[in-house]
């Protein structure tokens, strides 16, 4: 008789999710499944709402990354009212998101996929966790980790009025402009974030690429998946947070696509499974194929691994320095190690702190010109940003008054779902064998969604008025005696 084991909840992430391993009758896992029990419903709390209001609405879809729906959001209604922000507002626009990139990162790597590394993944749950992080590296290091965040955010909160829900972004530009005694204070917190940066890759190097075990468990067969990857990219090619079009490559590094923003619908479609309120985004060309990965899957990956992969490279020298060394390390590009994700989350924690600095020094950035006015509506208007956590599409259509009468988003966390439970699925099989289970290779498995930073509560926005439901009875030995279902 098989055996099914559930990790209910899983932990270090953002919302609510649960793993269900099912073993055979040799005691090898037989299947497995990343599945997402809540709700939300954020497009349909959209609608009849001003478009001008979206930028402030979204962010409450997540306290975690709030200011990439508050980007994603601004520049889908910048297209709504068919207005261009001025120069400056643009800069200070990626001031901001830098500074976001800076703070999730640093929290995700120091508080969620740290304690997986520096206390070791076999380590008691009670010490797997940001305090036991601190007792490994230190009150001293543990506190630069809580400035430099903070730092972030006071960053956000000078240019947005507040550190988590700003109201920063406007249809054309932004809310205010910034003085030269704001400049300066960025500009030294700047100088700052960017030396931590070096640091956190310097740790990483002597915590984890010093570590045989760890490398080993990176380079497993457990957690290597080739895909498609995609991200976006400035007009040479280089990894871009905030604005550029989207490409993507194939599981061989091959350019796959390159398109528009505005053009998203044309290449990515999302199927839906029952046991699941998060929807499976694929490559339209492709085809859905079910939870399968390489070249004739239509399943593709968009976090910090898949940024890199999709990219010709950073847009920074140091973050480009660290690009070619983990390519090197890791036997060449594209890489499709899982866990590297936590090396590439760090690269591009180093380019958004090279970036920030080096926009807060530019010379029109105090300039005071920093929104052109709507003078009409366009009545559609689609905004993407690379969230932390890949790419993030906000889609908007209006009727001529500019209220929203459908709204579309597909979060970082759906685009990657199919890929995360494949992952999820794949590590469980390379890790559980002959019914063996400890609380450390359940954490392992963990470990394969955890790469991807997902945020659940963001990725569950669609509310379709109706309740899917399935209820399975089962006998005391596990078979089914009978389905119920509704919406199914």
């Amino acid at each position: 008789m098989s055996k099914r084991i559930t990790i209910d909840p899983i932990t270090r992430l953002e919302g609510h999710g649960k793993i269900e391993i099912f073993l055979n009758d040799a005691g090898n896992v037989e299947n497995a499944y990343l599945q997402v029990p809540e709700m939300r419903g954020f497009e349909k709390f959209a609608e009849g709402r001003p478009a001008e209001e979206m930028p402030r609405i979204t962010p409450r879809i997540c306290g975690v990354c709030p200011h990439a729906h508050h980007m994603a959001s601004t520049k889908a209604v910048d297209r709504v009212f068919g207005v261009e922000p001025p120069p400056t507002a643009v800069k200070l626009r990626e001031v901001f998101y830098n500074a976001h990139y800076v703070h999730s990162h640093i929290a995700h790597f120091y508080a969620l996929a740290g304690p997986d590394f520096v206390c070791g993944p076999d380590a008691p749950p009670a010490e797997r966790n940001i305090v036991g992080v601190i007792g490994k590296v230190g009150l001293e290091i543990g506190g630069e980790v809580i400035k430099h965040r903070a730092y972030a955010q006071k960053i956000q909160e000078i240019l947005g009025g507040k550190r988590t829900h700003s109201v920063f972004g406007v249809p054309g530009g932004v809310s205010k402009h910034i003085t030269k005694e704001e400049r300066d204070e960025i500009e030294e917190m700047a100088k700052s974030i960017v030396e931590f940066c070096k640091f956190s890759l310097k740790l990483f190097g002597d915590v984890v690429l010093a570590n045989k075990g760890y490398v080993d468990l990176i380079l497993s067969d457990a957690f290597i998946m080739p895909t498609y990857y995609m991200g976006l990219v400035d007009a040479n090619k280089k990894v871009n947070f905030y604005d550029g079009k989207i490409r993507v490559v194939d599981p061989e590094g091959k350019e796959f696509a390159y398109f528009d923003t505005q053009d998203y619908r044309d290449y990515i479609c999302e199927h839906v499974e029952p046991w699941s309120y998060l929807k499976f985004p694929y490559l339209k060309s492709v085809g859905w194929k079910g939870l399968t990965f390489g070249i004739d899957s239509g399943v593709y990956r968009a976090a910090p691994l898949a940024r890199l992969n999709a990219s010709e490279g950073m847009a920074t020298p140091l973050a480009q320095e660290e690009f070619d060394k983990m390519y090197k390390t890791l036997g060449g590009k594209p890489s499709h190690h899982t866990l590297a994700m936590h090396w590439a989350r760090l690269i591009e924690l180093m380019q958004a702190g090279e970036d920030l600095l080096r926009l807060i020094q530019e010379p029109d950035i105090t300039d005071t010109h920093v929104r052109n006015l709507p003078t009409g509506v366009v009545g559609k208007g689609v905004g993407i940003v690379e969230a932390p956590r890949g790419t993030l599409i906000h889609d908007y259509e209006t009727d001529e008054n500019g209220f929203i009468t459908k709204a579309n988003l597909i979060v970082a966390t759906i685009n990657n779902y199919p890929a995360m439970c494949i992952s999820v699925k794949q590590a469980a099989q390379g890790l559980i064998k002959d019914g063996k289970v400890t609380d450390g290779l359940l954490n392992m498995v963990e470990m394969a969604f955890r790469a991807y930073d997902p945020c659940i509560g963001c990725a569950t926005n669609t509310l379709p008025g109706q309740t899917p439901l399935e209820v399975i009875i089962r006998n005391k030995d596990g078979e089914m005696v009978d389905r119920l279902s509704q919406f199914i």
